[in-house]
């Protein structure tokens, strides 16, 4: 009987809802367009479907960004953790896109956007963003960042989704 319980709990995380609720790196690579060093969602521990998610950032000191800011006292930039915002918001959005491979959500608007603390390497960013309004192709979301509990930064962020190979601004559109 010890072995058939040992089995049943072992099983119980590997049901299909545990799965929908949290991702690993490989699962993020699937659906984000973004890869190294612009990537800044490490793991999702939490999603709940076209409402919210939190996702974590680790932050260390071999970040390609801290070479120059700032050497001596080294800073995530503020627009970069408002990025990662953004990439949480958009991993959750894409998770309902059934043709997110020729898509991509991309920013329209910063909004509010308050930088509360500095955050530095070692620092472990949780990021919550929570949707408040999601039509088919545009969304609003507010996102916190949090480092120990306490927010380090917090904005209201508007993406719209677009075709992923669109003309204008390529050097084929410009005749070259």
């Amino acid at each position: 009987m010890t072995d058939a319980n040992q089995t049943t709990a072992a099983a119980a995380p590997e049901a299909p809802t545990a799965a929908k609720t949290a991702m690993e790196i490989g699962d993020i690579l699937k659906i984000l367009p973004h890869r190294y060093p612009f990537l800044l969602i490490d793991r999702v521990i939490e999603l709940v479907r076209m409402k919210s998610i939190v996702a974590l950032k680790n932050v260390t000191i071999t970040e390609p960004f801290f070479q120059g800011h700032f050497p001596d006292k080294p800073i995530m930039p503020g627009v970069l953790i408002v990025e990662a915002i953004a990439q949480a918001g958009g991993l959750l959005l894409l998770t309902e896109v059934p043709n997110r491979d020729e898509m991509l959500m991309v920013f329209t608007g910063i909004e509010k956007a308050r930088f509360r603390r500095p955050v530095v390497p070692g620092d472990q960013l949780r990021i919550e963003v929570v949707v408040k309004a999601w039509r088919l192709t545009a969304a609003r979301l507010e996102g916190k960042a949090y480092v120990d509990g306490k927010v380090v930064a917090e904005a209201t962020v508007t993406c719209r989704l677009v075709p992923r190979h669109i003309g204008g601004g390529s050097a084929e559109a410009e005749g070259e």
